[in-house]
């Protein structure tokens, strides 16, 4: 089974598409009624839509439970968020914590979930989203871009754990993601370079193959033109 949290959104469609497309079992979280009334119909009767709240603990030990005696194979972490602050000296410290909470620590909290079963059962794939910021950080950022360098940390602290027992943690780095919500709120840009979710979804369905043996504790650019 493979597990993609966060792929009700714009990135996660093009992600589940990617991985159905290449054989996998999906199960897709979703926390928001409306993200997961808007989810295609075409991959709708693909996967199974759970609901779980990422930032709750026992909510995805239930999950990772319940993939029976064969495990989560592959544990894709797509949830995040962007808030466009203010100056660090001016930001709110709850935007600040926010941001932490949505980027960091769901992914501590998923990569805590799934990699002991992985870790005892000798196999499995985890990949995370960081971001181009938190290699190149930009003004207003402050906040988004240490978080996403914590999820690129976490990667590799928690490939070093299991990456002698079979198990391979990565991240992919996009840039700007094309996406409707992008694309509103930067209606002027140039959107023909920014990267595709497929694209990234791609990626990412390597990451999660058997063929990815070699790869772990990476951070992977997927800037597209951007």
């Amino acid at each position: 089974m493979t597990i993609v949290t966060g792929g009700t959104g714009g990135l996660g469609r093009g992600v589940v598409e990617a991985l159905v497309d290449a054989g996998h079992d999906v199960v897709v979280t979703w926390i928001m009624e409306a993200e997961r009334d808007h989810f295609p119909d075409h991959l709708r009767d693909r996967v199974r839509l759970e609901r779980c709240d990422v930032l709750a603990p026992d909510d995805l030990a239930r999950l990772v439970a319940g993939a029976g005696d064969d495990g989560v194979w592959a544990f894709v972490h797509l949830v995040g968020g962007y808030l466009d602050g203010a100056p660090l000296g001016a930001m709110p410290l709850d935007d600040w914590d926010h941001q932490f909470a949505l980027n960091a620590r769901s992914a501590a909290i998923a990569l805590g979930a799934v990699l002991p079963g992985m870790a005892a059962r000798g196999a499995g794939r985890v990949v995370a989203v960081g971001s181009r910021a938190a290699r190149r950080p930009f003004a207003g950022a402050s906040a988004y871009a240490a978080s996403k360098a914590a999820v690129i940390a976490l990667v590799e602290a928690a490939s070093e754990e299991v990456r002698r027992v079979g198990v391979n943690v990565n991240c992919v780095l996009p840039s700007v993601i094309d996406t409707p919500a992008n694309r509103a709120a930067d209606p002027g840009a140039d959107a023909d370079r920014w990267v595709r979710p497929r694209e990234i979804g791609e990626v990412i369905a390597f990451l999660c193959s058997t063929e990815a043996s070699a790869v772990t504790g990476a951070a992977i650019p997927v800037y597209g033109r951007a």
